[in-house]
């Protein structure tokens, strides 16, 4: 099954298609495990992204949010540019032990040859952004202008939630997956006031610049 990506940053948006992973399905809310998790290639997601994954059979709502976090939501403590954590194991790809490998470039380490100080380097969840703060599944509550008289369907945020614009422009076409999605009641992300706070006990502190 293919799904469907979001991933908007502070200055730009780019959309990317990623293989699907079969769960039980979730209600708003519900955690989830973004399907770039199970790619060993992926490093992580950056804080200053916001990622709909639009086709999650994890969910009821075949969404799973990334709101403003960092790293992997299956690998808390991160690892080393050496590919091993503070304990000595590796982050692996979700259910298996295939180890987390970094991007490659024709089946070597991209960073080996572009960036020799990060590696296998995948950055710790920040302690103010966990996955039960950060990554779950949502519903998208209303569009790029707020409203919901458009024709488009839209879900009512549950107690507990708040409809928040999280997506100006997916950058590609696809603005049907622009607007609003129901976050968390006091998750919202402010880059002005700390967002990350401290790595998670026990986690590296961060990937080398």
């Amino acid at each position: 099954m293919t799904r469907s990506i979001i991933a908007v940053t502070l200055s730009a948006a780019a959309l990317s298609v990623t293989l699907g992973q079969g769960c039980r399905s979730a209600g708003v809310g519900d955690p989830c495990v973004p399907d770039a998790e199970y790619d060993p290639t992926f490093s992580g997601f950056s804080i200053k992204e916001v990622n709909v994954e639009s086709k999650s059979f994890q969910c009821q709502t075949r969404l799973c949010l990334v709101n403003h976090f960092r790293g992997r939501v299956s690998c808390a403590k991160g690892q080393g540019r050496d590919g091993l954590g503070l304990d000595g194991k590796p982050c692996t790809v979700p259910g298996t032990e295939t180890p987390i490998v970094g991007a490659t470039v024709d089946g070597k380490p991209e960073s080996a040859s572009s960036d020799p100080k990060k590696l296998k380097c995948v950055q710790s969840q920040c302690s103010k952004r966990v996955p039960d703060k950060a990554v779950y599944c949502s519903c998208r509550c209303a569009n790029v202008n707020g409203k919901t008289d458009d024709g488009a369907n839209y879900c009512t945020c549950p107690d507990g939630f708040a409809c928040e614009q999280l997506v100006s422009s997916t950058g590609r076409g696809n603005e049907g997956l622009t607007g609003g999605y129901c976050i968390k009641t006091g998750t919202k992300y402010d880059a002005n006031d700390d967002p990350c706070g401290d790595p998670v006990a026990g986690g590296l502190t961060t990937c080398p610049d």
